[in-house]
């Protein structure tokens, strides 16, 4: 049996949210930035490049919306966005791959994270000429208050 190894790589690891699920859920978070996108997939009035580096930027004011790439620095972009819910009335919204077998599920998002929200089926990506190889998950941070018990842990 041949497995075609491109189904299962992203070359970029950036995948287009599809409009009909981003629409959905504006229609409940009224998103007012888009944390990690290009010029051309934006799907806010206000967003952050590549080049202006979202990881660099303050995410609020919110709800903010954010589809990482995939790939290695998932975990920094849950961690930033575990952050940017500790400043009031601040909530946030990410779209990632249900792995959940992941050091980063288990750090940022199992124990932070208000709502895990498991998608049913594969997604069709903006663009791409099929459904994902892989599960997808939304997930939802609320603003918390930082208690000395729930202090957020460095990178």
């Amino acid at each position: 049996m041949t497995i075609n190894r491109a189904l299962f790589r992203s070359l970029s690891g950036e995948w287009e949210t599809p409009d009909e699920l981003f629409a959905e859920l504006d229609k409940e978070f009224h998103f007012a930035l888009d944390v990690c996108a290009t010029v051309e997939n934006a799907k806010c009035s206000r967003y952050f490049t590549k080049e202006q580096d979202g990881l660099k930027q303050v995410w609020s004011p919110g709800p903010w919306w954010c589809n990482p790439p995939y790939g290695r620095h998932v975990g920094d972009w849950l961690h930033h966005g575990v952050c940017a819910t500790r400043r009031p009335g601040t909530c946030g919204v990410f779209l990632l791959p249900a792995r959940t077998d992941t050091k980063w599920f288990h750090e940022w998002v199992l124990p932070h994270a208000a709502e895990i929200r498991f998608i049913r089926g594969r997604l069709t990506f903006k663009g791409a000429p099929a459904p994902a190889p892989f599960p997808s998950m939304i997930v939802v941070y609320r603003p918390q208050e930082v208690e000395d018990g729930n202090a957020i842990p460095d990178r």
